[in-house]
């Protein structure tokens, strides 16, 4: 193949995975209190159904899904309802969240519920079931699976694109699941493709996960066209556009969706997920979570139940050392710095990576010398150099007419910048801003 399962630009961070690229998965215990945030997904936030006092069991909805680009919150614990009020998010800002006392002598086991035969059901059911079980993508964007499972009837999608790179440092959620539950990965593929009405499966996985490519190599369908793809090892391979571009030499157009190119990409552990829903009726209540960096005792890989706070993960995990310094919900590359160890791990919290003093030396911004290094690195071919300038001029309207839009905020820019100016940080900001202008 002519583009050689790679994409253009991009940069090689240090991979750091192997604190925990080769720890077995394990399971969290339930912790004092769960919270459970009305927004963590993509879209229109879900519309609370419980109140304080009322006693919710494992897998029950507390929320339901309002609208289609929104999904259903389920307790991931059995318990009362304390609250239904505001709480930080890992966002920085402040959400609606219900807080559940989990109850210490409960055996945690759902509510008898309905497993769907998934062989047996229409598109539009396997969708439903989906979405009801409160389904997203687990690779951090957290956009509702069944939306994806829903294209445009105007739009033929060819090609299914299994996103297995997890390119971001440090993480390993995805490595450790392809090794430890390939047949389930399998069986998310089989219910996807059957979904789509799709005929073929690409399966992208960096080179730097042998033992994943080889697992799943093994246990790949016989009666489906299936294939594993070991791709070059460079950041962000698992974005979506440059996922699409290795593997099929195709170019998402500006402004547009990888449904435009025939293709429908989905993040190895949400097909699991899917295939878990089929399995066991159960909604998305807990993850696979990866607790990471040199600043944290026992670096891990944890099923942990969503809405468990920070500070109960980092206590399963030993404690953080003496020179913790930051702590990052998902990668250093697009991951966000917490001020708070009250914030609870969302459906989309890939991990946790707790870095040291020695590795957040603060440093100055200097002016831009055009050196051109983030032109270089764009994965997208934007202009950092100038988004960057109209950024601090606060200039908005002319950095959307320059493809804004189309920065996927990968940090590539930031990381390559000579002068330390934090490029990514003002297009986050200039984002929102434009965002915030167009809804006054």
């Amino acid at each position: 193949m002519l583009h050689k399962l790679s994409f253009r630009h991009g940069v090689h961070p240090p991979e750091l995975k192997e604190l925990t690229e080769h720890v077995r998965i394990r399971r969290m215990p339930y912790p004092d209190e769960v919270v459970l945030p009305l927004r963590q997904h993509t879209g229109k936030p879900a519309r609370v159904m419980v109140g304080a006092g009322d006693r919710v069991e494992r897998g029950d909805k507390v929320a339901a899904a309002d609208g289609f680009i929104s999904a259903p919150v389920h307790a991931s614990a059995a318990g009362i309802v304390e609250e239904v009020g505001i709480w930080p998010h890992p966002d920085g800002s402040y959400s609606t969240a219900v807080r559940i006392k989990v109850d210490p002598y409960s055996a945690q086991a759902a509510r008898p519920r309905l497993v769907p035969q998934w062989e047996g059901l229409t598109a539009a059911e396997i969708r439903q079931a989906v979405q009801d079980a409160g389904v997203v993508g687990l690779g951090g964007a957290a956009f509702p699976t069944h939306v994806k499972l829903a294209p445009p009837k105007d739009k033929k999608i060819e090609t299914l694109i299994i996103n297995g790179c997890e390119c971001e440092p440090y993480l390993t959620t995805d490595h450790r699941t392809m090794v430890e539950y390939p047949e389930r990965v399998q069986l998310g593929i089989r219910i996807m493709m059957r979904c789509l009405s799709v005929d073929r499966t690409m399966i992208g996985i960096e080179k730097n996960k042998p033992d994943a490519i080889e697992t799943l190599q093994a246990t790949l369908p016989s009666d489906l066209d299936v294939t594993v793809h070991p791709l070059t090892v460079k950041y962000p391979q698992g974005a979506e556009k440059m996922l699409i571009e290795a593997l099929t030499g195709r170019e998402v157009p500006s402004g547009k969706l990888p449904l435009d190119a025939g293709v429908v990409v989905q993040n190895v552990a949400s097909v699991g997920t899917i295939a878990e829903v089929f399995e066991t009726g159960l909604p998305l209540v807990e993850r696979i979570v990866t607790v990471t960096g040199h600043g944290i005792r026992n670096p891990s890989n944890l099923i942990v139940p969503v809405g468990t706070k920070l500070r109960d993960l980092l206590d399963m995990c030993g404690g953080m050392t003496d020179d913790a310094f930051e702590i990052v919900f998902g990668g250093p590359m697009m991951g966000a710095a917490q001020a708070n160890l009250d914030v609870p791990i969302l459906k989309g919290t890939t991990g946790v990576v707790v870095l040291t003093e020695s590795q957040c030396r603060r440093v100055q911004s200097y002016s831009c010398i055009k050196c051109g290094h983030c032109l270089d690195a764009c994965p997208v071919f934007l202009n950092p150099q100038l988004l960057g300038s109209l950024a601090k001029a606060e200039r908005w309207e002319e950095m959307e007419a320059n493809h804004l839009m189309d920065c996927m905020l990968c940090g590539c820019c930031s990381y390559t910048c000579p002068s330390n100016i934090p490029l990514s940080q003002l297009f986050q900001l200039a984002k929102a801003a434009l965002r915030k202008r167009k809804a006054a």
